[in-house]
């Protein structure tokens, strides 16, 4: 018996020894610490001074110019231009001096291993991918990168948790996939590009005590899942606690929250970035190009493809059509997937069912600077993110079928939805008003489709390759999280489609600005996406705005924002920035007095990012478009003058540029009565004019204004406005 007693007491600590190690183990794996994407110091030291105390400047490697890339794509047809100038009375016949002389070497011909047709986020990564992998590679976009879906998206980097509760409830092994690669991805996303994406918390209120376990299971799940390629554990929220990350929520029937953490990015910057490191890499990529026909050789295969520039047509001139040739192509037109199939062969099938997600766009006192939100039960079932974004707040997104074209206009339906949720769950004294909208637009998500399901909503955001008897390779689908993997998938289908044989690539260039810092991604012809930086990374730190205030006299928000958004290649665009003659700040021209965009990053755009719009500039190089329409309409002559000057634009192309980016505005939320506004009109502040009509749906304060009762000059009982013996209407 008393043999006994030891194994009565030994039984208990057991288990409760286990029972603390195993609680140990969670609490540290949920809250051990990790390290932030973007928090280590940079790999590349911010430059410093030289003997004599003389600045060094980083030396960061150049991308070839439009003309040069063009120039390349001509020479895969066996077209080689010669430029020969001339001067006398050539130049009176011709109006330049300059003769363009084309011959035809059919033997000088330098066919690509690839031609891919689209440069949006799918696109620009599979240029790298092939890039990164020894091939020869271009790419055309008929307007600009990321001119659709991947310019409007809702900035989230995330696995979706909407699709994990999905794959739980409907047991969908596909779902569950889909989310385990996202995450994944995530990840990586975080990691090459660290100066344009970053952690977001994000909260979920809970209306009911039971909704508390449920959520919690639900993001510890999904925590579960990124394991390692996770940052940060979800943690619950007291009501208090909830209210004083959140002050706008709703306090009625609040029980607390739960924030879990997802990323966030600058969509059409992380496009232009790769678009411009894939070129970096020796892939020849050219915007504002349009694919007009498909070339097949006699046995039916595609061999190529006839486009023309567009901008020559701004220009007022003739755009001549040439080919180029490649040995496969691909096509990566999101949206637009389905004309260039049906280019390839008029009766192939359509695969894409087109969805509209619709987006505002709110001043920033609507949600905390650094805490999103999301609403999962919304009126009608679906998802509301509402999200810090570039100093303001993104809200959105609809999801119904819809008609493709270039530039959707969000209807005033869905923005009256989108408004009339966030009041459901905003603090009842805070006016959600039409007039705070400063920005709206519709992005086309190309979903793929299902023939079984007539809803878009419950579509998979999967990607799908496909191959036409011509060996046209299809990627199609897919969101902005996993473009990475899609990319990989597609060029390992394209090697063995085409046969092509991946190398090591023998000149690697210095993307960091200097030999002695190794990228870490060894390019031995395998994919290696995860580990190539994208350019402005290697020399990316949180601190590195200071050296930028510090050296440029730069304002502070203007040096976080040049950083976050060009990383090291901030010190280019601040050095291309004009002086202001001031004491401070000492350089930087603002192109809005509301935002930190300033003149450098225009001629920063021109000279290495290929813009040639102003739209280019308005929407995709700086973010004024999608931030407030309004606010890019009175930057829009500044913006025009500085693009002519350097791309020695004439009177009529100013002209054309002036309502092309009008017209494109219309799409980002400008009201109608604005299409037909001039220059002048801008310039006088005829423009910030509304009628009685769109003043109350556009109007971002009342009128008259009104006045205290302690201010007044007048009794308290006399109504200025209504009383027709008011000395005020006398």
């Amino acid at each position: 018996m008393a043999a006994r007693q030891p194994h009565r007491f030994l039984r208990p600590f057991l288990l409760a020894s286990a029972a603390a190690i195993a609680g140990g183990g969670i609490l540290y794996a949920s809250y051990r610490p990790r390290n932030l994407p973007g928090s280590d110091p940079a790999a590349v030291p911010p430059p410093g001074y030289g003997e004599g105390g003389m600045f060094v400047p980083p030396r960061f490697p150049q991308v070839k110019s439009r003309e040069q890339q063009i120039a390349d794509l001509k020479k895969s047809a066996g077209i080689r231009e010669t430029l020969e100038k001339t001067k006398g009375v050539f130049s009176t016949f011709l109006g330049s001096g300059d003769v363009i002389e084309k011959r035809r070497v059919e033997d000088g011909a330098e066919t690509y291993d690839l031609l891919i047709i689209g440069g949006g986020a799918t696109g620009t990564g599979i240029a790298l991918d092939a890039a990164t992998r020894g091939l020869k590679v271009a790419l055309v976009e008929r307007d600009d990168f990321a001119s659709g879906t991947s310019s409007k998206s809702t900035k989230l980097v995330h696995g979706g948790v909407r699709y994990l509760e999905k794959a739980v409830w409907e047991l969908d092994y596909n779902q569950y996939k889909l989310v385990r690669e996202a995450l994944r991805e995530r990840k990586y996303f975080l990691d090459t590009a660290p100066h344009l994406s970053m952690w977001l918390p994000i909260m979920i209120p809970i209306q009911k005590w039971w909704q508390a376990p449920y959520f919690w299971a639900g993001t510890k799940f999904y925590d579960l899942l990124a394991g390692s390629e996770g940052i940060e554990s979800s943690y619950f929220l007291t009501k208090s606690r909830a209210l004083d990350a959140f002050p706008m929520l709703k306090k009625d029937n609040l029980f607390g929250a739960l924030v879990y953490y997802d990323g966030a990015h600058n969509d059409s910057r992380m496009n232009v970035s790769l678009a411009m490191t894939a070129a970096l890499y020796g892939s020849t990529i050219v915007n504002h190009v349009e694919v007009t026909g498909l070339t097949k050789d006699e046995n039916g295969k595609l061999n190529g493809a006839r486009v023309k520039d567009l901008v020559r047509e701004k220009d007022g001139k003739v755009a001549e059509e040439f080919t180029i040739r490649a040995k496969g192509v691909i096509n990566a037109t999101g949206p637009f997937t389905d004309s260039i199939r049906k280019m390839d062969d008029q009766g192939a099938s359509e695969i894409v069912a087109p969805s509209s997600g619709v987006h505002v766009i709110l001043p920033g006192y609507y949600s905390p600077s650094k805490m999103g939100l999301i609403d999962p039960a919304t009126s009608d079932g679906r998802v509301i993110f509402f999200l810090p974004w570039q100093g303001n707040t993104i809200a959105g997104t609809t999801d119904a079928p819809t008609d493709i074209t270039q530039n959707p206009i969000a209807g005033e339906a869905e923005i009256d939805w989108i408004l009339s949720e966030i009041r459901g769950y905003l603090a009842p004294d805070i006016n959600v008003r039409r007039g705070d909208v400063l920005a709206a637009w519709s992005g086309i998500r190309p979903l793929v489709r299902d023939p079984k399901s007539k809803n878009t909503e419950s579509l998979v955001r999967n990607h799908l390759l496909t191959v036409s008897d011509s060996d046209l390779l299809t990627c199609a689908g897919g969101k902005w999280t996993t473009y990475r993997q899609m990319a990989e998938e597609t060029v390992d289908e394209a090697l063995r489609l085409y046969k092509l044989k991946p190398g090591p690539v023998l000149q690697v260039p210095h993307i960091s600005g200097t030999e002695m810092v190794d990228d870490s991604a060894a390019l031995d012809g395998t994919c290696q996406t995860h580990q190539v930086r994208l350019l402005g990374a290697h020399g990316f730190s949180k601190t590195l705005f200071i050296n930028l205030i510090q050296h440029f006299g730069v304002e502070t928000d203007v040096a976080k924002h040049l950083t976050e958004s060009y990383g090291d290649r901030a010190w280019t665009v601040a050095a291309l920035s004009a002086p202001t003659e001031k004491r401070f700040p000492v350089r930087g021209l603002r192109i809005s007095p509301l935002y930190p965009f300033i003149d450098g990053e225009i001629r920063y755009a021109v000279r290495h990012e290929y813009a040639q719009t102003a739209v280019d500039v308005l929407a995709r190089r700086t973010r004024l478009a999608f931030l407030n329409a309004q606010a890019a309409l009175e930057a829009l002559p500044y913006v025009i003058d500085l693009m002519g000057d350097e791309l020695h634009w004439d009177e009529k192309r100013r002209k054309v540029e002036w309502k092309d980016t009008v017209q494109f505005l219309a799409s980002m939320g400008l009201p109608k009565s604005k299409l037909g506004v001039t220059r002048k009109d801008v310039e006088s502040g005829a423009a910030g004019e509304y009628d009685e009509h769109e003043r109350k749906l556009y109007s971002r304060h009342d009128r008259p204004a009104d006045t205290m009762e302690s201010d007044s000059k007048f009794a308290s009982n006399e109504n200025l406005v209504l009383s027709t013996d008011s000395r005020a209407n006398k």
